[in-house]
């Protein structure tokens, strides 16, 4: 891989800085359900790098042994990560654990119950943020998650809510893997290709947003994903354009309004 690449990302973040511009990049994992050395080496690139990330952990498969981890892991901070990462979707529609056909008092009861034992295991570390998994919740059932105790819903870009009430919906934007093309790591040239092109579109107003999510799935990851991860943060750290954020303290950010030029 040649520097080509990289070099149109710093150009695109020099231009934030000629315009005042200020990127809040964060940071979230899917799937988390024990410690391993995938787990182990997402947190030290963390510390590297002081990046919070925001750890979506299935509930009700979670093995007790994560919860001793994520003490020694101050910068992975967990969330609820739907129930059991079940599909529930009609054959042939999208995968969907919470999909538009399945009665309120059921998702209600199993998010319910599945945020408890969550919060056994992780007691307050828990940020609460909701993730879908497969980034899908029906819009009737994310209008009741705030009286389930969650503040924030993460989906992907291009989720809406339809009702927003109190929840704050604080999306991702790229997503490092290629799932259709074998569950490997995208290539670094196309993922700066689109970062650059989701950063030029929020400079020039065409998307009116000053935070950008990636996407993990550090028990799928490859060389490639974490060497550009690597790559990227060192990057993100070093440009006067980039603040790593905090997801807990960007729930309460995005609450307030959006970031200030700077």
């Amino acid at each position: 891989m040649t520097d080509a690449p990289w070099d149109s990302l710093r150009d695109e973040l020099d231009r934030w800085s000629e315009a005042g511009r200020s990127l809040r990049l964060w940071l979230r994992d899917d799937d988390a359900i024990a410690p391993s050395p995938a787990l182990s080496r997402l947190s030290e690139l963390a510390e590297r790098f002081e990046a919070p990330v925001l750890l979506a952990v299935i509930p009700m498969l979670a093995e007790p042994g994560l919860a001793a981890a994520l003490q020694a892991m101050p910068l992975l901070q967990p969330c609820q990560h739907g129930v059991r990462h079940q599909n529930h979707a009609p054959h042939g529609a999208k995968k969907s654990e919470f999909g538009g056909g399945r009665s309120p008092a059921t998702v209600d009861a199993e998010i319910a119950e599945a945020g408890l034992r969550l919060r056994d295991l992780l007691g307050d570390r828990l940020v609460p943020i909701f993730v879908p998994p497969w980034n899908r919740i029906d819009p009737g059932h994310a209008a009741r998650l705030p009286a389930l105790g969650f503040t924030g819903l993460s989906c992907f870009r291009g989720h809406r809510l339809t009702e927003t009430g109190d929840l704050v919906l604080l999306d991702t934007d790229l997503d490092v893997m290629d799932w259709q093309g074998g569950r490997v790591g995208r290539s670094h040239e196309d993922l700066i290709a689109e970062l650059v092109s989701l950063l030029a579109r929020r400079r020039t107003g065409s998307i009116d947003e000053a935070t950008l999510g990636v996407l993990l799935h550090h028990r799928d990851h490859d060389d490639t994903v974490w060497s550009f991860l690597d790559a990227l943060l060192r990057l993100a750290r070093a440009h006067p354009a980039v603040h790593l954020a905090e997801p807990r303290a960007l729930l309460d950010g995005r609450r307030d309004g959006p970031a200030s030029a700077g």
